[in-house]
Order: structure tokens, then C-alpha cells, then sequence
């Protein structure tokens, strides 16, 4: 089923809305959830908020691309669950390891206003923009879909060190960049 249908059944409040977004999505999103998580139960439980959350936002909000306002309700739910979990001594350290590798870059998007995010998406999307197309991914899957360094070098067909290198030094140019956009940290 399209994208805009499944939209369509949520301005109708047809519950069948939430059957099809798990239907077409629901992969996805439990496997978001589970490399930032490691617990099945936990990631479970972040992608059935994730049908709740989007079933109470739409509408009045109307997404243009479903896959990507999806991905970005289960990660912040998931990374919320991670704090709470952190907090109780109980969380993965992989999560804690990638969030401190940008910590030092980029702030917290959970924190700041809707408006001072989306300016910070426009001000990382450009900067992405200008990387090479091997840097661009291996930073969205660190950084946006939590994959650990082994998975990415996997991935890629490249060794671990050069995943760690390429990382290490994209992030300083985003800094740069940030610095040079007027963004602090």
C-alpha cells in the first residue's frame, strides 16, 4: 500500500492505518529500536509506541516522506528508553559509546524546539550533501540507525580501522562546519 493511502487512513481514523504502517514498516522500525536497545521486549514495546505516537500526530501533521517521520518517532522513543535504562545502571554501552562519539559535535535534538531542529536537519543534510557518498552512509548508519563499527565495515567491504578513521574525521568537519554556520555546540 502507498505511503499517501496509509496517511489517508489516519486523516480517517481507520484503525486499519496502524496494520498496514506495521505491515509495510514494522521491520524497520523494531530493528531501529533494537540496535539502539539490544532487547527484543524493549524494541517491541518502542515500535508499538511508534504506532500510537504517529496515530495521535496524524493528524493535524501530514508527513512527506512516512518512512523517514517513522524512523525519527522510534529513535527518539527508543533513545529515551535508553536513558531511562542508562540511568538505571541497566543500558547497553554501544548506545553510550556512539551518542558520546557526536556529543563533543552536535547537540541533543530531543532537547531543542521543533524550529531549532529542523534548522539543525537543513545544516547536517547540506553538510552531508557535500561528503563522499561512502562517508555520507557510514555516518547515517552510525549515527542515525546505530549500527556498530564491525556492521559498518562489514557492510561496506572495508576494515574497521578505516570505518573508525572516516568517522573520526567527518566528525571534525562537521564541526567545523557547524562553527563556520554560526551553530554551537
Amino acid at each position: 500500500m502507498e505511503d499517501s493511502t496509509i496517511i489517508d487512513l489516519y486523516f480517517a481514523r481507520n484503525e486499519d492505518a496502524i496494520v498496514q504502517t506495521k505491515t509495510k514498516y514494522g521491520r524497520m522500525l523494531n530493528s531501529i529500536s533494537m540496535r539502539i536497545l539490544h532487547s527484543l521486549e524493549d524494541a517491541d514495546e518502542c515500535e508499538n509506541d511508534t504506532y500510537l505516537k504517529t496515530w495521535n500526530v496524524i493528524p493535524p501533521q501530514k508527513p512527506d516522506i512516512f518512512s523517514a517521520f517513522l524512523s525519527r518517532i522510534v529513535r527518539n522513543l527508543s533513545l529515551d528508553r535508553y536513558d531511562m535504562m542508562h540511568a538505571d545502571k541497566r543500558g547497553n554501552a554501544q548506545v553510550g559509546v556512539m551518542l558520546d562519539e557526536l556529543a563533543e559535535v552536535i547537540a541533543d535534538d530531543r532537547a531543542g524546539g521543533l524550529s531549532e531542529s529542523r534548522e539543525l536537519a537543513e545544516i547536517l543534510n547540506r553538510f552531508l550533501s557535500e561528503q563522499k557518498e561512502l562517508t555520507r552512509k557510514m555516518f547515517i548508519r552510525r549515527y542515525y540507525f546505530g549500527y556498530n563499527v564491525s556492521e559498518i565495515a562489514e557492510k561496506y567491504g572495508v576494515s574497521e580501522s578505516k570505518v573508525k578513521m572516516t568517522l573520526l574525521r567527518v566528525r571534525g568537519k562537521l564541526k567545523d562546519y557547524l562553527e563556520k554556520e554560526g551553530v554551537t555546540v
